[in-house]
């Protein structure tokens, strides 16, 4: 499969219309020929016209491929919604929900709905598997996302939290503070045991080497030290960079309570970063197989 993303001529020769959408949602969930569910038999089955069904060859006994997806009750097009999964995969940033109502000319509501959707099945398709593991290392940091830093207070601020493998994958979470009882146990949930972990100089992450075992090294930041040897939390903090990047230039506001529907985004671009060609391939595969609300 080619590496590089597929560009909007691409996309409108793969699906012209909604007819297209329907048959690739139909071969994705049930493939070219499966066993009817009513009479049993190896079976084709055949679009059935003005209704997004298709009927078995013997007797008639009709499948919705948009049934029990996020699909089946809307009234926006199979094309609309493909079309939106393939701005989130080519951009850098994300896709406005303002966008996304301004192209397809549909509500504002019906735009963020979507967008909500695809966020949590980016989240979906990209997992929350365990980074690192004996001989490799793994950066962990946190942060503050929006908000507004009032008298240099973040009290309005989110605190995002995350690991990365270096060359690897990232995970984060949006967290409720900064202090050990709440970040300790993700290091210990998403960073594999015999890693090495390279933190700044927080005290929270000080019993990372004798209470759980890490090969624990930082650098102190207020000292203004950022490298020391391969020792450094660079990698990390470029994906932050990435991520406010994204939320002030294009979403300018995250509410606390979507945040991590906004932050499994840019880890889903972040890990396929290395294969951009998957990334529209895999929620075309995925998309209609788990229902998330």
């Amino acid at each position: 499969m080619a590496q590089k993303l597929s560009n909007i001529r691409q996309f409108q020769k793969r699906f012209p219309d909604e007819d297209a959408c329907l048959a690739h949602l139909m071969r994705t969930r049930f493939g070219e020929r499966f066993t009817c569910f009513k009479c049993q038999k190896q079976a084709t089955y055949y679009r059935v016209k003005a209704r997004r069904s298709f009927e078995c060859e013997h007797c008639g006994y009709q499948v919705y491929p948009t049934a029990g997806t996020p699909f089946e009750k809307t009234r926006t097009s199979l094309r609309d919604w493909f079309y939106v999964m393939f701005l989130f995969c080519t951009t850098r940033n994300g896709v406005a929900a303002k966008e996304v109502q301004r192209q397809l000319g549909v509500t504002y509501k019906t735009a963020w709905r979507m967008c909500r959707l695809i966020r949590l099945y980016m989240g979906y398709v990209d997992g929350d598997n365990p980074v690192g593991g004996p001989g490799k290392t793994v950066e962990v940091d946190e942060t503050f996302v929006g908000g507004k830093d009032l008298n240099g207070k973040p009290d309005d601020k989110s605190v995002v939290f995350g690991v990365l493998e270096r060359g690897g994958d990232v995970v984060t979470r949006h967290v409720i503070d900064r202090t050990a009882k709440t970040l300790v146990p993700h290091v210990v949930s998403f960073v594999k045991k015999g890693s090495r972990v390279h933190t700044d100089e927080l005290s929270s992450y000080r019993s990372l080497t004798e209470r759980h075992g890490y090969d624990h090294e930082t650098v102190d930041h207020s000292a203004k030290e950022y490298v020391r040897g391969d020792v450094h939390t660079n990698g990390i903090e470029s994906f932050w960079s990435s991520v406010k990047r994204g939320i002030n230039g294009t979403y300018v506001w995250v509410s606390k309570k979507h945040l991590q529907t906004y932050l499994r985004e840019f880890e889903y671009r972040h890990n396929l970063r290395q294969q951009p060609a998957l990334m529209f391939e895999l929620l075309l595969q995925a998309f209609p197989k788990v229902r998330v609300e």
